[in-house]
């Protein structure tokens, strides 16, 4: 209990230990937003509405692109996860995770300004066959890359948990580079020797959630891994979690069992890249995934080490390309 004290007093607090020119008058923010108009939503969350909005860019005297996320106040929910999500941005930063642009708190509004990823979410390109398996390879290793720093502990002991590792939730940026994005609903974690676990509400994506987390309440870096091991057969299969529901009336792991106990891992790739997979890539890249889906969260692997695989099912590809 002393810790759960300890970490909310930090985020209540974010606003006064911050003072810095990340912080923008909310002004600024509606005059990029067109006053938060509807028009200019691009996405909507548990807590509230994502824009798309432009800013004075004083380097070149033009206008940047932004992303501003407004807080839905009126239901009197959201404060905490509000300053969680910011304090992990400002603290967290990575080249695989969304980067802070500013932030305003003032006259009862909460807005978070992120960067802008001109493509858009992962979920769009799954089927699209213009993405080659190089392609979705390196994006793998940009997302895992990103986890690795969230799960290696930044600050001391402290890890991030994301807690809806998802494609909906890897943005794109126009090189294809891809970053970890929305940490609405992530934690910030001391794991010790004694305790690598948090005891939390049950949250995050049905298809992606770890069974384990959702049984026990009991939240771990692994349960990250579990929901990343979906992500990694939707980009091998080229269709998500919610498809295959729709179709077999179970979510991706489920059908993923099935057909590793049937022996038909081949019939999990998509189509319009299958003839040019190098074959010991694709081992590489199936047997590290499905590791990521194990029942026992002991048995998973870590992101470092998931990290490694992809690489190799990389170096594989470009060694002996077809």
């Amino acid at each position: 209990m002393e810790t759960v004290v300890k970490k909310l007093k930090k985020a209540l607090s974010f606003q006064e230990n911050h003072r810095d020119p990340l912080r923008m008058p909310i002004e600024d923010i509606k005059l990029a937003t067109k006053d938060f108009c509807n028009e200019n939503v691009i996405g909507r969350g548990g807590f509230g509405r994502v824009y798309k909005g432009e800013v004075a860019h004083g380097l070149d005297n033009g206008n940047r692109i932004i992303v501003a996320k407004r807080l839905d106040t009126r239901g009197g929910q959201g404060e905490k996860q509000y300053y969680d999500e910011l304090q992990i941005l400002y603290e967290f930063k990575h080249e695989n995770v969304i980067g802070l642009v500013g932030y305003s708190n003032e006259k009862h509004e909460r807005v978070i300004v992120y960067e802008y990823a001109p493509r858009g979410s992962l979920d769009k390109y799954l089927n699209d066959d213009k993405l080659s398996w190089r392609m979705r390879l390196q994006i793998c290793i940009d997302v895992a890359s990103g986890l690795a720093f969230l799960h290696g502990g930044v600050q001391g002991k402290e890890v991030v948990i994301h807690r809806d590792i998802k494609a909906a939730n890897i943005l794109l940026f126009d090189d294809w580079k891809a970053q970890v994005a929305d940490f609405g609903l992530s934690l910030i974690s001391t794991i010790n020797e004694k305790t690598n676990y948090t005891i939390d509400h049950v949250c995050g994506t049905r298809g992606y959630l770890d069974p384990v987390y959702e049984k026990s309440g009991f939240l771990t870096i692994e349960s990250d891994i579990y929901s990343f091991g979906v992500v990694l057969f939707e980009i091998m299969y080229g269709r998500s979690t919610y498809e295959i529901y729709k179709q077999k009336g179970q979510f991706l792991p489920n059908f993923v069992r099935q057909i590793f106990k049937e022996n038909k891992q081949d019939e999990l790739v998509f189509e319009a890249i299958k003839e040019h997979i190098v074959p010991t890539s694709l081992t590489t890249f199936q047997t590290i995934a499905y590791k990521c889906l194990h029942e026992d969260r002991e048995k998973r692997p870590t992101s470092k080490e998931i990290l490694e695989q992809l690489k190799m099912a990389l170096e594989f590809q470009e060694e002996n390309k077809m």
